[in-house]
C-alpha cells in the first residue's frame, strides 16, 4: 500500500466515526470505527460553539423575563442593560478576564495579566501554511491542541460570564443608575467572576482541594447572587415596596406571558449551559453524559415547578404564578453542580429541593426587606449553594471542600462587590432620582418608552419608609 492509499484509508476511518457518532451505521460499524484526531476534533469544537449560542440565548430568557416583571414605566432600560451588558462581557472577557481565569493559574489564586486571547501559534501557522506543508501544520495543531479550536472556548466560556451579570441586572432592577451599573458588570466581569473561575475551573487553589462544580451553580450563579445581594442591601428597596406598618406592597408584573416566555428560554438555554460542561463530544463517554445531563437538568426543573407549585400558597400566601416560574430556575440552578449523576433520582430530590428554596427564599426576602424584583437571589444564590452542597450526597464531594469554596467564594466576592458599589455611588451615584423612579428609568434615562401608548405619569406617593 502506498503513501496516497494510506492517506486515502485514514481519511475512509474517520468518515466512518462521523457516520457513526451521527447514527447513519448500524452498531456493528459503530464498534469498528474510531474517531479519528481531526475528526475529534472538529466535533468538539462544533459542540462549544452550538452549546455557546444557546447559552448567548439565555440573555434573550433574562431580557424577556426582567423586562416583563418591572413596570411597564423601566421596560426599556432593562433592554439597554442586557444587550449592554452582554457586550461589556464579551469585551472585558476578552481582553483580560480569560487570562485571568484560565492562564498559567497552577494551583493559585488568579492568572496572567496579559491582555487579550487569541489563536494558538499551531492555529495561526495551519491558517497560514502553504498547500505543500498543509498536512504537516495539521498535524502539529492536532499534537498541540487540547481538542478543540482555542477561541471556540472562549466563546463558550465567555458566555457564562454574561449569565452572571444578567442576575444582577433583574435584582436591581427599577431604581439603579444605568451607567453605574455597566461599571460595575465592567470590573465583574474583568476581575471578579475570572478570579472566582480561576480558583476553580482555571486549576486553581480549590480546584486542588477537590471542589466540585460541573456547571456553575455557585461559580456562576452564587457569584451573581451575592453580588446582587451586596448591590440590593446598599440601594435599597424600590419606593413604596415596604410600608411602614411593616406590610409589603405587591408591584405587579407589566408582562405576565413575557416573564413566561423568557422561563422557557431560559430552559432551553440551560440544555447548553449544562450540556456544553462536558466540554467534549467525540467519544461515545461523552455522548452517554451529555444524554444524562439533558435528562436531569429537564429532571430537575420540573421538579422545581412543582415543588413551587405546591408550596406558593401555605409559604406566599397565593397561588404564585412568578415563584413557580422562579421554581424552574432554581430546579436548574440547584443541579447545575452536579448534572451529570446517572441516578437520575436524585434530580428529581435536588430541583425539588431547589424550588422550595427558591420560595421560602422570596418570603424570607421580603421578612428583611430586602428588594428583588425578579427573585434572583433566592433562585441563584440560595439555590445555587443547595446545588453545591448536594454534590456531596448524589455525587460524592467533601462536605469540607465544598462548604470551603461556598464560604471563600461568598466572602470574595460579597466583600469586593460592596466595596466596588460603595465607590461607585460615592463617584456618580447609585440610585435613580426619587423623580426618575416615580416617572420610569425609560423616559428619564432613554427618552424612549417600551409602551408608549400608555402615557407616563408620576406614581402617588405610598406609605414608605
Amino acid at each position: 500500500m502506498n503513501d496516497r492509499d494510506t492517506i486515502i484509508m485514514h481519511k475512509l476511518f474517520e468518515i466512518l466515526g462521523l457516520a457513526a457518532i451521527l447514527g447513519l451505521l448500524p452498531a456493528s460499524a459503530m464498534a469498528q470505527a474510531p474517531v479519528g484526531a481531526e475528526t475529534g476534533f472538529v466535533l468538539n469544537t462544533f459542540a462549544f460553539l452550538i452549546w455557546g449560542a444557546l447559552v448567548m440565548w439565555m440573555c434573550a430568557g433574562f431580557t424577556m423575563l426582567e423586562a416583563g416583571s418591572v413596570r411597564t414605566k423601566n421596560a426599556s432600560v432593562i433592554c439597554m442593560k442586557n444587550i449592554g451588558l452582554y457586550s461589556i462581557a464579551g469585551l472585558a472577557y476578552y481582553v483580560v478576564g480569560y487570562n485571568i481565569m484560565y492562564v498559567g493559574v497552577d494551583g493559585g489564586f488568579f492568572g496572567s495579566l496579559s491582555l487579550f486571547r487569541g489563536n494558538s501559534a499551531s492555529e495561526v501557522a495551519f491558517l497560514s501554511a502553504a498547500p505543500e506543508v498543509i498536512d504537516e501544520a495539521r498535524e502539529t495543531l492536532l499534537a498541540n491542541s487540547s481538542g478543540h479550536a482555542t477561541m471556540s472556548d472562549w466563546f463558550f466560556q465567555m458566555v457564562f460570564v454574561a449569565t452572571t451579570a444578567s442576575i444582577i441586572s433583574g435584582t436591581l432592577a427599577e431604581r439603579v443608575r444605568l451607567w453605574s451599573f455597566f461599571l460595575f458588570v465592567v470590573i465583574l466581569t474583568a476581575f471578579i467572576y475570572p478570579v472566582v473561575g480561576a480558583w476553580t475551573w482555571g486549576g486553581g487553589w480549590l480546584a486542588d482541594m477537590g471542589f466540585q462544580d460541573f456547571a456553575g451553580s455557585t461559580i456562576v450563579h452564587s457569584t451573581g447572587g451575592w453580588a446582587a445581594l451586596s448591590g440590593a442591601m446598599l440601594l435599597g428597596a424600590r419606593r413604596g415596596r415596604f410600608r411602614k406598618d411593616g406590610t409589603v406592597r405587591q408591584m405587579p408584573p407589566s408582562n405576565v406571558p413575557i416573564v413566561t416566555l423568557g422561563v422557557f428560554i431560559l430552559w432551553l438555554g440551560w440544555f447548553g449551559f449544562n450540556g456544553g460542561s462536558q466540554l467534549a463530544l467525540n467519544s461515545a463517554t461523552d455522548a452517554v453524559a451529555l444524554s444524562n445531563i439533558f435528562a436531569n437538568t429537564n429532571i430537575a426543573a420540573s421538579a422545581g415547578v412543582v415543588a413551587a407549585l405546591v408550596l406558593s400558597k401555605p409559604i406566599l400566601g397565593r397561588m404564585d404564578l412568578l415563584a413557580t416560574l422562579n421554581g424552574a430556575i432554581a430546579g436548574l440552578v440547584a443541579i447545575t453542580a452536579g448534572p451529570d449523576l446517572v441516578d437520575h433520582q436524585w434530580a428529581i430530590l435536588i430541583g425539588g429541593v431547589g424550588g422550595a428554596i427558591a420560595v421560602a427564599g422570596i418570603r424570607l426576602l421580603e421578612m428583611v426587606r430586602v428588594d428583588d424584583v425578579v427573585g434572583a437571589i433566592p433562585a441563584h444564590l440560595f439555590a445555587g449553594v443547595w446545588g453545591t452542597l448536594a454534590v456531596c450526597v448524589a455525587a460524592g464531594g467533601s462536605l469540607f471542600v465544598q462548604l470551603t469554596g461556598i464560604v471563600a467564594i461568598g466572602i470574595f466576592v460579597f466583600g469586593v462587590s460592596t466595596v466596588i458599589w460603595m465607590l461607585i455611588d460615592r463617584l456618580i451615584g447609585l440610585r435613580v432620582s426619587p423623580s426618575a423612579e416615580q416617572l420610569g428609568q425609560d423616559v428619564v434615562e432613554l427618552g424612549i418608552e417600551a409602551y408608549p401608548e400608555f402615557v407616563a405619569v408620576p406614581e402617588a406617593d405610598d406609605d414608605d419608609d
